[in-house]
């Protein structure tokens, strides 16, 4: 019996070791949206983003637009071309099991998503879709304001955060732009004790110079 249970623990042991050991492997291959920190308020990471090209489709369900977005990466695209994943998977705050770099925001009944494309890319140069129902979208640069948080993004957990964040906005006079969204960084298989995830809104400039002068 005592050679059994060593041997069960044994191999458990080794069975979280290569959990751990895909979760570091795929958080470190996985490329990134870029941005550069300029500021932090009371545990909010203010960032500055730059210019960014997605691509985005509208379907009635997150499954369909998926797997739409999904196979522009696999080639539907002018070329034929593969194109890299990247994260985070950001969405309107249902949370999303996918590596890919998602945006998402319900229309009614329908829903919007959008993929980050390699910071490579730039409109001239991405893949244009050859799915007519697919397109690619330049975003501008931005500031947004992030807070951090770790296991998986549950929809309580989310609510938490969110207000937090805009709390400490609001107390810091810094004008929310929008509504916050959420940003997963993970695959599905990623340990939770691994895992990271934000809650993000984009911010205005002009109020958070007025707060630095405070």
């Amino acid at each position: 019996m005592a050679a059994r249970n060593r041997s069960l623990l044994a191999g458990l042991g080794t069975a979280l070791a290569l959990w751990v050991a895909w979760g570091l492997y795929v958080g470190r291959t996985t490329g990134r949206v870029p941005f550069e920190t300029v500021d932090e308020l009371d545990g909010v990471e203010l960032r500055q983003y730059p210019q960014t090209v997605l691509v985005e489709t509208t379907a009635p369900t997150a499954r369909e637009a998926f797997g739409r977005l999904f196979g522009y990466l696999k080639g539907a695209n002018e070329g034929d071309r593969s194109v890299s994943m990247t994260a985070p998977v950001r969405t309107d705050g249902a949370t999303v099991d996918m590596t890919a770099p998602v945006r998402t925001a319900a229309e009614g009944d329908r829903v919007t998503m959008a993929f980050w494309l390699p910071a490579s890319y730039t409109p001239e140069s991405a893949p244009v879709p050859t799915d007519p129902r697919v397109s690619l979208v330049v975003e501008p640069a931005r500031t947004a304001a992030v807070r951090s948080f770790g296991w998986y993004a549950t929809a309580g957990r989310v609510a938490r955060e969110r207000e937090r964040l805009l709390d400490t906005l609001a107390n810091r006079g810094v004008d929310a732009l929008g509504d916050p969204v959420v940003l997963q960084y993970d695959d599905p298989w990623t340990p939770p004790f691994m895992r990271h995830n934000e809650v993000e809104v984009d911010v205005d400039r002009e109020t958070i110079a007025t707060d630095a002068a405070r």
